[in-house]
């Protein structure tokens, strides 16, 4: 396995940290300053340094990073990425700025591998230039939504017509006022194998029956602008033609989607991770209390070293599920995406943490982005399915393996 960068990264990963330190984290304030506040999303808006951020990005060929494809973006490999994921992961603005942020990554992912001509030309083109933005439909209220097959929303063809039913939470994007569509997972065949009963849909927000019922916040705090929030699907007739590579094909589409894209939430939690250990010793090295920095007093100094090592171990098992996926596929990845998933957030959470002690009250407001670093590591524990899911995953694929190697044995 070689983990080292590639050259192509390395060039990249030079530009991204010159306009990251130029350009996106001076804009951080500027970004804050330019939101409307408050909780009804329908006053939000797209902060003006945005779009101007973008246009910049575009134009510096830092656009689409994240896309395996050399027509809409660099053509890069999961390890090629993954630095540059991590470079991102500084800034919670970062990641749209170069068109590079979760849910539409996701999104345009499934439209380029699975997606008709049409879904490509309405959808994926105005998503890769990053005029419009979008939400995945599927974690559902009534139900624990960790196990996907307990799913109840419906997505039942009837002739020509997709007809969706059911609700639908914690669709992240939704708020944002760009948003124009979300993909809409829900049960197509209850008779059918448990992994062939659903079906993924493009439902435009506009279409008639599609009510946004309310935002939710995170820790009491809306994520403005693009938000978290539930949906109400009631008997939204589609054409058939926005199913998504066919009926049953949900669960197939979701295996090739969740991947990639777990790959690129450990690694920008890794970069926040690192954000958060370097905040943490330019204040323990810079405060003095009972006549010696911080970073003297107590354990802190063990607490900076666990965290450096904890945060090193968990890159090296991002790497190589990256690494994994590129030259095996999602199948053979399947038990490290589930141990990255586990471990990286918890190693965030906990650089958070430990930064907002040293910190003191400050760490608490909002002169620092370390509450928010830690809402965000916490929130990762839960979203694309709990820590307890994924252990559950990892466990039975290693007895699973060491049977195996006792039956050769």
């Amino acid at each position: 396995m070689d983990f080292a960068p590639s050259e192509r990264t390395r060039v990249i990963a030079e530009r991204l940290e010159r306009f990251m330190r130029e350009e996106v984290l001076p804009a951080e304030s500027v970004y804050t300053s330019q939101l409307a506040g408050g909780t009804d999303h329908r006053q939000w808006r797209q902060p003006a340094v945005m779009e101007q951020l973008k246009t910049r990005a575009r134009d510096a060929g830092l656009w689409n990073l994240f896309l395996p494809d050399l027509e809409g973006g660099p053509g890069l490999s999961n390890v090629e990425y993954a630095p540059l994921a991590e470079i991102m992961g500084h800034s919670f603005i970062a990641p749209e700025v170069f068109n590079c942020s979760a849910p539409d990554t996701g999104n345009m992912e499934v439209l380029h591998r699975y997606g008709s001509a049409q879904q490509h030309e309405q959808w994926l083109e105005p998503l890769l230039r990053g005029d419009i933005r979008s939400g995945f439909a599927m974690t559902e209220p009534e139900v624990a939504s960790s196990d996907a097959t307990n799913m109840r929303a419906t997505a039942m063809l009837e002739g020509d017509e997709i007809v969706l039913n059911g609700r639908k939470w914690w669709t992240t994007g939704l708020g944002h006022p760009h948003c124009r569509f979300v993909i809409f997972m829900g049960l197509s065949d209850p008779d059918a194998e448990p992994h062939q009963r659903h079906s993924m849909v493009i439902c435009p927000l506009d279409a008639p029956g599609v009510h946004i019922e309310r935002m939710l916040p995170v820790f009491h705090d809306y994520d403005e602008p693009s938000g978290h929030g539930e949906l109400h699907f009631a008997n939204v007739r589609l054409p058939a033609s926005n199913v998504i590579l066919g009926p049953g094909r949900g669960f197939e589409i979701a295996q090739g989607r969740l991947g990639p894209g777990r790959v690129h939430h450990c690694m920008r939690a890794l970069g926040a991770a690192e954000r958060a250990l370097s905040l943490l010793c330019k204040r323990a090295q810079s405060r003095v209390a009972f006549g010696q920095p911080l970073i003297k007093l107590g354990g802190n100094a063990d607490i900076v070293a666990n965290l450096r090592m904890a945060i090193e171990q968990a890159r090296l098992l991002t790497l190589k599920t990256a690494w994994t996926l590129d030259q095996y596929g999602p199948k053979a990845a399947l038990s490290l995406i589930s141990q990255i998933k586990v471990v990286v957030p918890s190693v965030a959470q906990q650089a958070a943490e430990a930064a907002i002690q040293i910190h003191g009250g400050a760490g608490l407001t909002d002169d620092f982005p370390l509450a928010r670093l830690y809402a965000y590591a916490r929130v990762l524990r839960l979203a694309d399915g709990p820590d307890e899911v994924h252990r559950a995953v990892v466990a039975k694929l290693e007895a699973k393996a060491q049977l195996s190697t006792e039956n050769h044995a």
